[in-house]
């Protein structure tokens, strides 16, 4: 009897713990019609129309007749987005940060591109879960740690497991460039504050001899497979993105110069703190910049109060390819993405610019805009409708979401606490 308890009390227990049932496949056509259409890619369109069939967006615009077969959505006074987009955070990778059977983002070793964070994707995450009722439909999961971390992949946030998940499978690999300064270790002796890094030569040369011998193996004939100068390939045939995290101008420019004279195609700055100080640089050898998030802090006594605020502007009128990211912080708070975005607002950009680096942009990085990002005719039809700003806590209430054209569930174990208590009060009030 004990055991017979003990299983029921299990699979209860699941039962009130597992994710949402990921949707079935589009079965009809859907139509959206009425809605004010923010495309991502800096277009608005209002009152219109939007349809889409076997996953895909069929017809978009204001002078499309509505059809007369399958689901009509009436979003008249509503707004529909693209599904934003979270990259470089270990979403699935990490569930609980004190329980270390929950936590895959960091594997052990320095150099380990071979590692790939797609096959320790948790597609049953309640932090993953929490991203869709705010929009964010998408993510970039990526591993932490050491110097190269490992591989990202691209997955959609409705999935039974990895497989179902992934958009674009090994997309690119993450380095954490050193740092020329670090904060001293005033227990050890040293001075308080930041310090020179005395390895920082060191460590740039570790740096490029991996590089070097990972391009010298891809040139080899008949060997001996060796995975991580195997995984690397992909930087140098184009196939694959480097992702530099960095956010000092020595370090960004160091990072950008040794790959590009290693022959990699494709870099992209991650958290770029000062990039605004090398913005020519970038331009011109064609680095995009993933900045950090817009609500922090300076990071220096010496930089002004609103750096963090204002830095997309910057970056964008110095005509970089930008878009918003949040790795410093925790994973959870990636479904804030759209208030950062909205942030910038305040600072002078225009809100469908502001849109464009969640949506777009963002998918030009990743190298998923054939199909991802924006609504045009031919791409997913991965949106969502929502009552009012997307960008504003206030007004951004999600009443439908579509992923691959698939009607997913915007429930979470957070919605549900929250119409728990809201019913408890309201009970309490009417007893007043």
């Amino acid at each position: 009897m004990k055991k017979i308890f003990l299983i029921i009390a299990i699979v209860f227990g699941v039962s009130l713990n597992a994710q949402q049932t990921p949707a079935p496949p589009q079965s009809e056509q859907v139509a959206i019609i009425g809605a004010t259409a923010h495309i991502g890619n800096g277009e608005v369109i209002e009152n219109c129309t939007i349809v889409f069939n076997d996953g895909k967006i069929t017809a978009i615009g204001a002078d499309i007749a509505a059809p007369t077969m399958g689901t009509m959505i009436n979003a008249e006074g509503q707004h529909v987005y693209p599904g934003f987009i979270a990259p470089s955070k270990s979403l699935g990778l990490v569930e609980v940060d004190a329980v270390r059977a929950s936590d895959d983002q960091d594997e052990i070793g320095e150099m380990i591109p071979h590692v790939r964070s797609l096959i320790a994707y948790n597609a049953e995450s309640k932090v993953v879960e929490s991203m869709r009722p705010n929009g964010v439909l998408i993510g970039q999961v990526t591993p932490v740690g050491g110097t190269i971390s490992g591989t990202s992949s691209i997955v959609q946030f409705d999935a039974w497991n990895w497989e179902d998940a992934a958009l674009k499978t090994d997309d690119g690999i993450h380095m954490n460039w050193p740092n020329l300064f670090r904060r001293g270790r005033w227990w050890m002796g040293e001075e308080r504050g930041y310090i020179p890094n005395k390895d920082y030569g060191k460590e740039m040369d570790d740096i490029k001899m991996f590089f070097q011998n990972s391009k010298a193996y891809g040139k080899a004939g008949d060997k001996e497979k060796n995975l991580p100068f195997a995984a690397m390939q992909g930087l140098f045939d184009g196939s694959q993105r480097l992702y530099i995290h960095a956010d000092g101008e020595k370090e960004m420019t160091d990072g950008v110069t040794m790959a590009k004279e290693m022959g990699v195609k494709n870099v992209v700055i991650v958290g770029g703190y000062r990039a605004n100080k090398i913005a020519d640089f970038l331009k011109q050898h064609n680095v995009a910049v993933l900045v950090e998030r817009t609500h922090s802090l300076p990071s220096f006594e010496d930089d002004d109060y609103d750096i963090t605020y204002k830095l997309p502007k910057l970056l964008l009128d110095a005509g970089l390819l930008v878009g918003l990211q949040n790795e410093d912080a925790a994973n959870f708070q990636a479904r804030n993405l759209a208030f950062y975005a909205g942030q910038t607002v305040a600072q002078g950009l225009d809100k469908e610019t502001a849109l464009q680096l969640l949506t777009g942009n963002t998918a030009k990085i990743l190298g998923i805009d054939d199909m991802y990002g924006t609504l045009e005719e031919g791409k997913s039809a991965t949106l969502f409708i929502s009552e009012g700003d997307a960008l504003d806590m206030r007004t951004n209430k999600l009443t439908k979401a579509y992923i691959d054209g698939r009607d997913i569930s915007l429930e979470t174990h957070q919605t549900e606490l929250w119409k728990r208590y809201m019913g408890k009060y309201e009970r309490e009030k009417e007893g007043q």
